[in-house]
């Protein structure tokens, strides 16, 4: 730290002090070098901070100004300091996580056990309601969002997986119906179900290889939605109908027989999953260990970079891992684990 900056770190703790003699004491320094030094400063800038008198400190115009930038300083290197502290301590305390119900049960189950043998330290509350939780007034530390996310400049978001799509069905409903050949057919006689988000059905936009990708979007006869993706996989695989399911949730299935893929030369748009948590304080250790966690599991969801399947549209999976920005007001900022933060 250059001496101009050191000196001002002096200034504003003699200022908060209230007195040269209380700021050496708090300080551990001579008050003759503290005094010296303010002095020094004062020369250096050409102009007098602070007016002494035998019972107190009295600000200039300029020594105001001065203290704002003195203080800015100051918490910048506080902040430095509990950033490299947290980075040395143990994971502990409780940890309060928001995620759908689904999604924990069927993809985190295995990582949230290993998360909890590998951090003793750690008290995990998690919440599986369906509503979406307010990180800030509930004091919630994360939570796991899935597609896109509204503008938030409180809320930091890291992307954790991007998970291809597909359209399933049950052997014996196709047997009946038969299996459309390309996307128009699913506006005739098939049965589809879709997901729907605040209690409206979320269209689907089919794709197809190329860069960009051949997009299909028609009227489509809804027959159910459901706001639980795992509730419209356990219908596709009872024989109701034909429902995108993201592919890394239906392979055991498929694996096993019960589902079939439909239209295997289209995708569904992909889904992103999303660690968000706020974006205003120190990222703590149990947090930045959890979304490590969350990260590492997930990563075999991810679809990789270069994939045989030609009909895989070429903008799916791509920009994984990183901090993406959230917006509000035209603003947006970026940095470690911040998009307002995010990562």
């Amino acid at each position: 730290m250059d001496a101009d900056a050191a000196d001002l770190l002096l200034f504003a703790n003699v200022m908060d002090a209230g007195s040269f003699s209380r700021a050496a004491e708090r300080l551990k320094l001579p008050k003759s070098t503290l005094s010296r030094r303010v002095s020094a400063l004062e020369a250096r800038l050409g102009e007098k901070l602070l007016q002494r008198t035998t019972r107190r400190l009295v600000l200039t115009d300029f020594g105001e100004g001065v203290l704002a930038h003195a203080r800015a300083i100051g918490s910048e290197v506080d902040a430095a300091r509990a950033l490299a502290q947290s980075r040395q301590q143990l994971p502990a305390g409780r940890l309060r996580v928001s995620m759908p119900a689904d999604f924990a049960a069927r993809a985190l189950s295995a990582m949230l056990a290993t998360f909890v043998t590998d951090h003793p330290g750690v008290s995990l509350d998690i919440d599986v309601s369906p509503r979406r939780v307010d990180l800030v007034a509930e004091n919630f530390d994360l939570a796991i969002r899935m597609g896109d996310l509204p503008p938030d400049s409180q809320l930091t978001a890291r992307r954790v997986a991007v998970f291809h799509t597909g359209l399933y069905a049950a052997p014996r409903y196709l047997a009946v119906h038969g299996s459309p050949a390309e996307p128009d057919e699913l506006s005739g006689r098939h049965a589809l179900m879709l997901l729907s988000r605040s209690g409206d059905p979320v269209p689907w936009t089919l794709l197809r290889g190329g860069d960009p990708p051949d997009a299909w979007q028609g009227e489509l006869p809804l027959r159910t939605s459901a706001n639980s993706p795992d509730l419209l996989l356990k219908l596709a695989c009872a024989g109701a109908g034909i429902a995108a399911v993201g592919t890394f949730f239906a392979e055991p299935y498929v694996n096993a027989g019960e589902l079939v893929r439909v239209l295997p030369g289209w995708w569904a748009a992909p889904s992103t999953a999303w660690a968000v948590f706020p974006g205003r304080k120190l990222l703590a250790t149990k947090t930045r260990a959890f979304i490590e966690a969350l990260a590492k599991a997930l990563e075999p969801c991810n679809p990789p970079e270069s994939v045989d399947d030609p009909h895989l549209p070429a903008t799916a999976g791509t920009d994984r891992g990183g901090l993406a920005p959230q917006k509000s007001g035209g603003r947006s900022r970026t940095g470690t684990n911040r998009t307002g933060r995010t990562d």
